[in-house]
């Protein structure tokens, strides 16, 4: 009975860890391995440990590595603005009305990506009600916004906001209410109340919220194909044209790793600036 005991802890994690080896490991080994070879599609790829593919598609795509960090990195600093008050509104103000906001939150969930995406670039075409407005305020320097940063960032920040919302609101929501009524007591003004408490408190919540939206917005290609155009590309439409259009696999996996790498890179980076409890809550600094 006590080895059955012992074993059941691995029993249980034993289906997880086989759809990690199967869907998960052994897929980066293969690309791995696939990063290092040399070739083409006509003639065949050979492995040969070639790890000039790294050197090399990092001096010629760094352009659109530092394209993608820049319009990832704005985005989640616009989604963040938008989120936080909207997600305190919601869970100290929502009242009886609060599901019905976070279903409006999470209602764009159920169009597919790729329609929400163009949706936007119906929105941002240049004869649109929108544009022409910020065309007439003098907001847009040609009449036009489609095809620019501007219209990327915005599509990354309105299909990512989601993943910035929840998190925050999940962490403001969860928030003990005394220890802001606390703070007032000893004569602290709301502001004051604001950045002291609530703001360090909910800080798990901006953490989480920015690595699920900054990490997928890094690695898009769908808002720079519909609404960048060529001039306006990201890594991964570099990523999709070297796998799909020029059949250069070699070249598609190693940028893929530079990429996981860079963000793997910039995450630690985060997470140590923002501290480990910011990450895991107050358990983290008390055990």
């Amino acid at each position: 009975m006590s080895g059955g005991r012992r074993a059941l802890p691995y029993l249980l994690l034993f289906p997880g860890l086989l759809w990690l080896v199967v869907f998960f490991v052994i897929p980066l080994v293969y690309m791995g391995e696939l990063s290092l070879r040399t070739g083409s599609l006509t003639e065949g790829f050979f492995f040969n440990w070639q790890f000039s593919n790294y050197s090399d598609v990092l001096s010629d795509y760094s352009q659109q590595f530092l394209r993608s960090f820049i319009y990832a990195g704005v985005a989640t600093l616009l989604a963040l603005l938008i989120a936080y008050p909207l997600s305190y509104a919601i869970s100290f103000r929502g009242g009886k009305y609060r599901n019905l906001l976070l279903f409006l939150v999470v209602a764009p969930f159920f169009t597919t990506y790729l329609i929400r995406t163009i949706a936007w670039q119906t929105i941002l075409t240049d004869q649109s009600p929108l544009v022409e407005f910020l065309a007439s305020i003098g907001l847009t320097s040609n009449g036009r916004i489609l095809d620019t940063p501007a219209s990327v960032i915005a599509g990354l920040t309105y299909n990512f906001l989601p993943f910035m919302i929840l998190p925050l609101y999940t962490s403001i929501d969860t928030l003990d209410r005394r220890l802001i009524e606390a703070a007032k007591d000893l004569y602290a003004s709301s502001k004051t109340a604001f950045l002291k408490v609530t703001l360090p408190l909910t800080a798990p919540g901006i953490v989480a919220g920015t690595l699920l939206t900054f990490i997928p917005a890094s690695g898009d290609y769908v808002n720079a194909y519909f609404l960048g155009g060529r001039n306006q590309a990201m890594i991964g439409n570099v990523i999709q044209s070297n796998y799909l259009v020029t059949s250069n696999y070699p070249a598609a996996a190693a940028l893929a790793f530079i990429l996981m790498l860079i963000i793997l890179l910039l995450v630690v980076i985060y997470i140590r600036f923002a501290g480990s409890e910011a990450l895991m809550g107050d358990e983290a600094s008390t055990t």
